[in-house]
């Protein structure tokens, strides 16, 4: 049994991924989630698999840098984690983090280029998920986002700052009408209640969007008048599509067991790069569209002007990527797990016009073994554990002269690419993208060369 040790005051004094603060407590190592540099800390250290780790009870002192954050649940909201500091500071940090995993990794001798920011930092993200639950006070039904250390309690999410206003009067209309009807939160270790989730997803571009309630089947309120609240509301954008989806699940994920279209359309369109996409309640689409612009162009940038026979994008979700360097190669193949996401990238290559790209639903560890032997490119962009250790070693036997790796968790690619170094590929250029504006999380784009 690990031991305790309450009410310890740590000064921290580094960071490391993923937003770790680093103190010393009795002259060893301990790490301390939500924590930075300078800051001193009032937190319970205990020992986890022979290493220290420590929970935060409080701020003593703040750092020197910190300013006050926009939000007022700043803290209390689980979605953001870096609004006490400016982001010039916190593309900083994110930087910092990637390049020690990197040199930590004993991965050298290529270019660490300065990060790319987001072109916006408030009202950037077009997709947000908000939980039912309690708020924690007088035990009033809530809807917005999970507390911190809370399994069920969320923070009112009506003033969140990341994404745009009209996602935030959809969110407090929606709590308005189900406070007045009697139905309660889905708890999740109870597993009473019927009210689940609201999705709501707009385009940055377009200002279409499409609103889901998810609920459990014993939902008894009548969801009519709920529509028609949305629908009267006022707007900068305007909603395409409202859908009601059934989640019998005892897991807290967000799911489908059924659907009912109430209004309009199940998709909304967004633009990128002088592209159109049609996207779904579920489909994988970049939750920052401004700034997948910036992502996307420095993949095309790496990948070079040079044209090409044949292109691989491994990992490719709706197939963004794949239609952006539809014109560089004569055929590209794009492969994705998620059927739904194929499905997608089929048809928003039609509406594109493009008709050079293959797309295929399956793992990528079984599908390469149907692609042509010969690839001129390889485009990676995996899951955030990175790619399939079986799956690596057969990306590499194609041989590809080149590889552009894109990665949304930088442990995971600092594991990947020891292993393609091992085996003959050369890291050119790192490029830090910042796609999340006041949390850590950032994305890296990777060239990678065959060493002749």
């Amino acid at each position: 049994m690990s031991k305790k040790y309450p009410d310890q005051e740590i000064e921290i004094y580094d960071i490391e991924f993923p937003n770790k603060g680093i103190g010393t407590w009795e002259g060893s190592k301990v790490t301390i989630k939500n924590t930075l540099p300078g800051q001193t800390v009032l937190t319970d250290v205990k020992r986890k698999r022979r290493q220290l780790e420590g929970r935060l009870r409080g701020i003593i002192k703040k750092a020197d840098y910190e300013i006050e954050p926009a939000c007022p649940r700043f803290g209390l909201c689980g979605g953001c984690t870096y609004q006490n500091i400016s982001y010039e500071k916190q593309l900083e940090i994110k930087q910092k983090t990637v390049k020690d995993l990197l040199d930590n990794a004993e991965l050298t001798g290529f270019e660490f280029l300065p990060v790319k920011p987001s072109p916006v930092t408030e009202g950037y993200r077009n997709k947000m998920e908000f939980s039912f639950g309690d708020n924690g006070e007088a035990g009033e039904l809530n809807l917005g986002m999970r507390k911190r250390e809370s399994y069920y309690e969320v923070a009112d999410a009506s003033c969140c700052r990341i994404t745009h206003s009209d996602v935030c009067k959809i969110q407090a209309a929606t709590l308005d009408f189900f406070k007045h009807t009697g139905e309660t939160f889905f708890h999740r270790t109870k597993h009473t209640g019927t009210l689940r989730h609201l999705l709501v997803r707009r385009g940055f571009f377009t200002g279409e969007i499409i609103a889901a309630l998810v609920t459990t089947s014993g939902l008894e309120a009548d969801i009519r008048p709920w529509k028609d609240k949305l629908l009267s509301l006022e707007l900068d954008g305007k909603i395409v599509g409202i859908s009601h989806i059934i989640n019998d699940s005892v897991a807290d994920v967000v799911r489908a067991d059924n659907s009912e279209l109430l209004y309009g359309s199940e998709q909304f369109t967004d633009r990128l790069l002088g592209l159109e996409f049609k996207i779904s309640t579920f489909s994988f689409f970049q939750t920052n569209s401004a700034g997948a612009e910036v992502l996307y162009s420095t993949v095309r940038e790496f990948a070079g002007a040079e044209k090409c026979s044949t292109i691989f994008d491994l990992y490719c979700g709706t197939g963004t990527i794949t239609q952006l360097l539809s014109p560089q190669a004569d055929t590209v193949y794009g492969i994705e797990i998620v059927e739904e996401a194929v499905a997608a990238a089929k048809e928003n290559a039609a509406l594109n016009g493009i008709t050079n790209c293959r797309f295929i639903a399956g793992d990528v560890l079984n599908m390469v073994d149907d692609l042509p032997k010969d690839p001129d490119l390889i485009i990676l962009d995996p899951p955030r554990e990175g790619i399939n250790p079986k799956a690596i070693l057969k990306i590499i036997g194609f041989n590809a002269k080149k590889l552009v790796y894109v990665s949304c968790k930088a442990s995971s690619l600092a594991k990947d690419l020891t292993v393609f170094e091992e085996n003959g590929y050369r890291i050119e250029k790192v490029q830090c993208v910042d796609m999340f504006p006041g949390t850590y999380h950032i994305e890296t784009v990777v060239l990678l060369q065959k060493a002749m």
